[in-house]
Parts: C-alpha cells; structure tokens; sequence
C-alpha cells in the first residue's frame, strides 16, 4: 500500500516538473561566429523584462543588459566591443526561466 501512495506521488510530481512550459524559446544567434556583431532572437510568451548576459568561458560576466520585451519574437544586436576571439555564452532570463548558448567571436 505505502509502495503505491509513493508511486503515484512520483508520478505525479514527474509529470508536474515535465509540464511546466517554457516562458523563453527558440534562442538563436546569427551570425555565429562571427566578427563584429551578431544578432540575438528569442521568443517570449508574455510581455515583461528580460536579462541579457554573455559570459567568458570562466564563468565571468563580460557584458550585461536589462531589456523590456514584447510577447512573441524579440531581437537585439550584439557588438562584440572590447572582447576578444574565443568562446563565450550567451543566456536571456527572466524571473521564471533562463536559457543559455554558445557564442563564438573570432
């Protein structure tokens, strides 16, 4: 009997946690590498404010910027300034959600 309560509470926080939808998508940078800018899109589903950051491959964050975005497609322009060739990573957060990805400079 206890075997099964614990099961179906299992199951049940699984299929909670699995359905949680994401409130950020389809992050893209285009061109990527690339040499001196590079275009930032992502999808949100509702109106607010997101974080943009990029950090080094040390985990240092080289460049930070609060943007007010729409729901739908969202884009924003990334100039590489005083950074220099190498690997970084880019992320867009949210008070919900964060998604990050690679970002090459060369």
């Amino acid at each position: 009997m206890i075997k099964r309560i614990l099961f179906i509470l299992f199951i049940s926080a699984s299929t909670l946690c699995f359905s949680q939808e994401t409130l950020i998508s389809k992050l893209s940078a285009a061109p990527n590498p690339f040499e001196t800018s590079t275009k930032i899109r992502f999808m949100v589903r509702e109106n607010g404010t997101v974080l943009f950051k990029v950090k080094n491959v040390l985990g240092r964050t080289v460049h930070y910027k609060e943007l007010q975005v729409l729901k739908g497609e969202n884009t924003l322009s990334f100039f590489k300034g005083d950074l220099s060739a190498g690997m970084y990573i880019y992320s867009i957060q949210n008070k919900k959600n964060i998604v990050s990805k690679r970002l090459v400079i060369q």
